[in-house]
């Protein structure tokens, strides 16, 4: 399985990505904002998904919204 950002570069555990877009998280008042950094994530079975942590927040991100750094 291959995972790949909103570019098509591979994505691999422990990558470094950020947010192309303001993503507003559902079942919260939290708003990640676009240029966000976020620091080694996690690949899940989902090739369209990783699993990463913001503010000390587990959460899943699509990886259309995210550009490898």
């Amino acid at each position: 399985m291959e995972t790949k950002d909103s570019n098509g570069s591979l994505l691999a555990d422990g990558d470094t990505v950020t947010l192309i877009k303001d993503l507003k998280v559902k079942s919260s008042s939290l708003v990640l904002k676009r240029g966000t950094v976020v620091k080694k994530i996690k690949l899940t079975d989902d090739t369209a998904e990783v699993d990463c942590r913001i503010n000390g927040s587990s959460i899943v991100l699509k990886t259309e919204f995210l550009k490898k750094m």
